[in-house]
């Protein structure tokens, strides 16, 4: 246990250390995060590639003390092939999600290399091999082992990484389920284990001071599908070793929250046709936000509802069957209580535009209300900010505007990350001096005619202002 606290001490050091570095790094070259998208809720630059400093701040310290003669080291060395294969397959991931926060990688090269890792470590010994059930006892899995096996660590890397939507949220509740993965290690008397959850607790940490809200720093794909990764392992290899009637369901219940929102996304874009890994604007935490609460006041509640799982899985891992089926009784009672609340949608106070309303489809008064404010606007980045705001009321999925002046030529472009779900389809409108074409993409259809002319309508207002005094080639 001395061996894990000088670990956390050390990973913590490293990361706190490293981040402000990489931050630097990410400023000086322009690592921004994507602030252009419908779902995001930060309004400013703000530079990625934490996930770096993560990384750094866990392999350090483990590769310092597994070099040195120790107990910890002789019981790593006594299954190095395994703890090899484990340990690298971080560094792929790791490198995985770097690429694609620095150019992008599409879903299917980012599965074939997760499947990849997952399948090596398959092979290298880390696996589930047998579900145990309350009254059921122990299964082998046989031939099944793979598939659980790949589907598990996979499933976890991404959900780890589409629940980092708010500031400081993916590192707390991948802290909690370190700290809960520890917990049971340690009761466990997994050495290993303790030492690598401890170092992943120290990192996490260590950069979770830059991280919360307002954060400095995102940790982008690098940083999440990396803890997604580690966690994922961590939480099989701690469940396998278990001889309790529920351990299947303890590293289920460890990552409760991720691997909740992202089953409720998967059936919300199977229900409504939309394709699987389409980004939107209904996960919990949108959902929190939805209601009314601050982006701090949504990260706590969502960190309580993690630290309560984590608890829970504590209880599983030790409970008899009677106890398991209570714990899980009341795990579910409180779910349907959560999902009750979120169900809730929060109408506007006023009828300006609410940058993240969301889930309703608008009526015809909430999209003249919306127009009447965009035509308002006093500039053509306002008209943009605010249009970006509008496009998930509206049922925008991805837009450009272009603005040229008739007068001197020029020309502003700006644009949301096109996701190509139903082709693009046109508006363009005309003032005195400054043409308009809105590019919009909404699924399979077109946008009803009511917000159209609505649209066309704010359009013209915004382009008529601009040509005023002032206005003329701007």
């Amino acid at each position: 246990m001395r061996t894990a606290a000088v670990a956390f001490v050390l990973a913590c050091l490293v990361s706190v250390l490293l981040t402000p570095i990489v931050r630097r790094f990410a400023l000086a070259r322009g690592l921004f995060d994507d602030q252009v998208s419908a779902r995001k809720i930060h309004g400013r630059p703000v530079p990625r590639l934490g996930g770096l400093a993560m990384a750094a701040a866990f392999y350090v310290p483990l590769l310092a003390l597994l070099l040195q003669a120790s107990s910890v080291g002789a019981i790593f060395y006594a299954d190095r092939r395994t703890a090899l294969v484990f340990m690298l397959g971080g560094v792929v991931i790791c490198g995985l999600g770097l690429y694609d926060d620095l150019r992008g990688v599409g879903a299917r090269m980012k599965f074939l290399v997760q499947f990849a890792v997952a399948g090596a470590l398959f092979a290298a010994g880390n696996r589930i091999e047998h579900l145990s059930l309350p009254f059921v006892g122990t299964v082998a899995l046989g031939s099944l082992s793979l598939p659980f096996t790949l589907l598990w660590v996979v499933g976890v890397i991404n959900a780890l990484n589409l629940i980092d939507g708010l500031d400081g949220l993916a590192a707390g509740v991948a802290f909690f389920a370190v700290a809960t993965t520890f917990a049971i290690a340690a009761l466990r008397h997994d050495p290993l284990m303790i030492l690598f959850m401890a170092t992943l607790g120290g990192a996490i940490v260590g950069f979770w001071a830059y991280n919360f809200n307002p954060a400095s720093i995102f940790m982008g794909d690098t940083g999440s599908m990396f803890l997604g990764y580690v966690l994922g392992v961590g939480a099989m290899r701690t469940s396998q070793k278990s001889s309790t009637v529920v351990a299947i369901l303890v590293p289920i219940v460890t990552l409760g929250l991720p691997i909740a929102d992202t089953a409720l996304a998967m059936l919300r874009r199977a229900l409504s046709g939309r394709p699987m890994f389409s980004a939107d604007r209904k996960h919990i935490h949108h959902r929190l936000l939805d209601l009314g609460f601050s982006q701090r006041r949504a990260v706590l509640t969502l960190y309580s509802a993690a630290a309560l799982l984590g608890a829970m899985a504590v209880a599983l891992a030790f409970s008899s069957s009677f106890e398991s089926v209570l714990i899980l009784v009341a795990m579910g009672l409180l779910a349907g209580l959560g999902v009750k609340k979120l169900s809730h949608q929060r109408r506007p106070r006023d009828s300006g535009i609410h940058p993240f309303d969301g889930g309703m489809r608008p009526v015809a008064d909430d999209i003249r209300a919306i127009c009447a404010s965009l035509s308002q606007v006093a500039d053509e980045r306002a008209l943009w900010r605010d249009l970006r705001a509008a496009t998930e009321r509206l049922g925008i999925t991805a837009m450009r505007l272009s603005l040229e002046s008739q007068v001197s030529g020029d020309t502003i472009t700006v644009s949301t990350r096109p996701n190509g779900v139903g082709g693009w389809h046109n508006l363009e409108v005309a003032g005195k001096v400054v043409v308009g074409r809105m590019d919009y993409c909404r699924g399979p259809g077109e946008l009803d005619p009511t917000t159209i002319d609505c649209l066309k309508e704010a359009l013209t207002a915004v382009f008529e202002r601009l040509s005023g005094p002032g206005g003329e080639g701007r």
